[in-house]
């Protein structure tokens, strides 16, 4: 849960207008410890009040592209939503369970990333490093 982001001032950072359902949907994502699919997005906005599907998948699609919202891949046609890093969130690695595929944050000091020496040796240009570890969890474990 994010106790520290000013989800209006993200907004503003990205030049995006402040809109309820986009204040909305921010809130779901960062009231979260955990990233959430779409569909957990839009069935928690949904017990709140009425709001349309293709308007939450719109705004996460946004949210996205001006890198106020990571999109994580599960590695296959899902993807969960989190907050992108920012000055109250580092950026960190990802554990994914592919038995019940609930996707957990990991602490940023659990998987060291080099990302000095991974500049100096690739040729192009790096916009995001997304690290995630897949395996069962502790709960499916159990079971």
């Amino acid at each position: 849960m994010c106790h520290n982001c000013n989800y209006e001032q993200l907004l503003s950072e990205a030049k995006l207008n402040t809109t309820d359902n986009r204040m909305r949907v921010l809130e779901v994502i960062g009231n979260n410890s955990f990233p959430l699919s779409a569909r957990e997005i839009f069935s928690t906005l949904e017990r709140r009040s009425s709001i349309n599907q293709v308007t939450v998948y719109r705004i996460l699609d946004l949210l996205v592209d001006h890198g106020v919202v990571d999109r994580l891949s599960t590695g296959g046609r899902a993807f969960y939503y989190g907050i992108a890093p920012n000055r109250n969130h580092q950026p960190h690695p990802h554990f994914y369970c592919t038995h019940c595929g609930r996707m957990d944050c990991l602490g940023p000091e659990s998987i060291g990333l080099d990302m000095e020496g991974l500049l100096k040796t690739f040729p192009g240009t790096i916009d995001k490093v997304e690290v995630r570890v897949d395996g069962i969890c502790r709960n499916c474990v159990k079971e």
